[in-house]
């Protein structure tokens, strides 16, 4: 039976929800708490532990942080999956809806394909707590390079490309105001047009960053978001597309595992896990909430610095200690 205290499951949990998010590495953090603490919660927080009931609770994380992300893009993967399913029906990729979601199904694959195939490798060999302090010092160190790059073109991005809109048609009868309302589109139907003219190798290489995340330390986030601003996204459509792209990865990485859950790894601690999994679910809305707005005008960079101290300050630790 495994071990898991109700602190751990509740500091964890909450942790993986905000973390997931934010570009700082949620696995990085999963990794490096335990070990700066140490003691039981470095026996019972071990990921590499095949035996390790910490995989049976970080397969709940994962499947409520998805949940979250769900929720409250729900308006989002309603259009974006009836552009899916018309787009089959019709054989036809035409509408924004259409080809958005053919982007976020392509720019999957490669992070999917890699995820089955290196996951193992990654957790057993990396995930202990010198690279991934190491790896959250590189992670920190990205992110202020993208925003360096990123201010060298802000004359260019100054000038925002035009998105083509819905005529609108004005008429003097009655309910003229409706129908106005009706066809304008919102903020987020005009972010989804501007990504659904992106490239589709260039949303394939975005997706593939995402690969990045599987060593710990390494923000899943904050490598497509990266990857978008290198090829021209704004910080608030880099961020979107980037949720957008981690809600399928995180649902896949919790649902292919969620038989621990059921098995001998969930046994004692399935109490432990739905309350962590609460924690990680409402931590995922408000943060993907936060996150949104934040992007509007703020930056990467005090997410890379972050990382960079945090990541010393743990390698520091682990040398004194």
């Amino acid at each position: 039976m495994g071990t898991l205290s109700w602190l751990e499951a509740i500091v964890i949990g909450g942790l993986q929800g905000v973390a997931e998010l934010f570009p700082v590495s949620s696995l990085g953090h999963s990794v490096l708490i335990p070990a700066v603490v140490g003691g039981s919660w470095a026996q019972d927080l071990d990921v590499t532990s095949p035996e390790s009931p910490y995989l049976a609770f970080v397969v709940g994380l994962h499947v409520a942080t998805a949940i979250g992300l769900i929720v409250y893009f729900w308006r989002d993967w309603v259009r974006i999956v009836r552009g899916l399913v018309t787009s089959i029906v019709r054989r036809e990729v035409v509408e924004p809806e259409q080809r958005l979601g053919w982007l976020l199904v392509l720019a999957t694959i490669p992070v999917g394909i890699a995820g089955l195939v290196l996951e193992h490798v990654f957790r057993v060999y990396l995930s202990r707590p010198e690279p991934t302090a190491a790896f959250l010092v590189l992670n920190g160190a990205l992110l202020l390079v993208a925003e360096r790059l990123r201010r060298r073109s802000e004359l260019r991005e100054s000038e925002p490309a035009t998105v083509p809109l819905s005529p609108v048609r004005v008429s003097a009868g009655p309910g003229a105001a409706a129908h106005r309302a009706a066809t304008v589109p919102t903020a987020e139907e005009l972010a989804d047009r501007r990504l659904a003219q992106l490239p589709v190798g260039r949303a394939m290489l975005i997706g593939a960053a995402q690969i990045a995340a599987l060593a710990p330390g390494i923000s899943r986030s904050g490598s497509a978001m990266v990857a978008g601003l290198g090829k021209g996204l704004s910080h608030t459509d880099a961020a979107r597309f980037s949720f957008l792209l981690a809600t399928p990865v995180i649902l896949a990485a919790g649902v292919l595992k969620v038989g621990d859950l059921a098995g001998p790894l969930g046994d004692g601690i399935r109490p432990q896990i739905l309350v962590g999994s609460i924690l990680s679910g409402v931590g995922a809305y408000v943060s993907v909430r936060f996150l949104t707005r934040y992007f509007e005008t703020r930056s990467l960079r005090p997410f890379g610095i972050y990382c960079i101290v945090a990541g010393l300050a743990c390698l520091a630790w682990f040398q004194l200690r």
